[in-house]
């Protein structure tokens, strides 16, 4: 258990665990751009950096949850679809 908390990190701000992936991604992308031209007071960095650490990790907590929702199409072995399974993330 305590593998999986430490897997998790901090735990998420509410006002990151609300965001869609698309705002929180978009987000992060500006985040990145600002700490790249390295204009940004050292303090500030640290804190938009954490930021961006906790919008990255709700951005692949979304995906992950949205993978585990896709399901893939079955086919028989004429190749016709015959309906659909969980997608196995191994395949």
């Amino acid at each position: 258990m305590a593998a999986n908390t430490a897997e998790q990190g901090p735990e998420m701000p509410p006002d990151i665990a609300a965001l869609p992936f698309e705002r929180a991604l978009e987000e992060l992308e500006q985040i990145v751009r600002r700490l790249e031209r390295g204009e940004v007071p050292l303090e500030e960095s640290i804190q938009i950096y954490e930021r961006g650490e906790a919008l990255k990790r709700h951005c692949e907590s979304l995906l992950k949850r949205a993978e585990a929702r896709i399901e893939k199409i079955t086919l028989s072995p004429s190749g016709q679809p015959t309906g659909t399974a969980p997608l196995d993330p191994g395949s």
